[in-house]
């Protein structure tokens, strides 16, 4: 069965990406090599800092999007609980 990740990185500029794969390491290094989202291409290197999986997709996608509605401040919370 696979595995759905959502994953919070932290960008050079201090910024936060959220996102959503099936491979977190592989999705990381296209990030820190400039092939991920457009968002991060000018904002490397980037650094994990938070990862939550889920058996489906769309339970992780639902997660996504409600990572990504956060501020900036609860998303500060949620990394530091890690």
């Amino acid at each position: 069965m696979t595995e759905h990740f959502v994953y919070v990185i932290e960008c050079a500029d201090g910024t936060f990406y959220t996102g959503y794969t099936t491979d977190v390491e592989r999705r990381v290094a296209e990030h820190d090599a400039g092939e991920g989202a457009k968002y991060t291409r000018g904002r490397t290197p980037v650094e994990l800092v938070h990862v939550e999986a889920y058996s489906s997709q769309s339970a992780a996608m639902g997660r996504e999007y409600e990572v990504k509605q956060l501020s900036r401040v609860r998303k500060e919370r949620l990394v530091a609980d890690d």
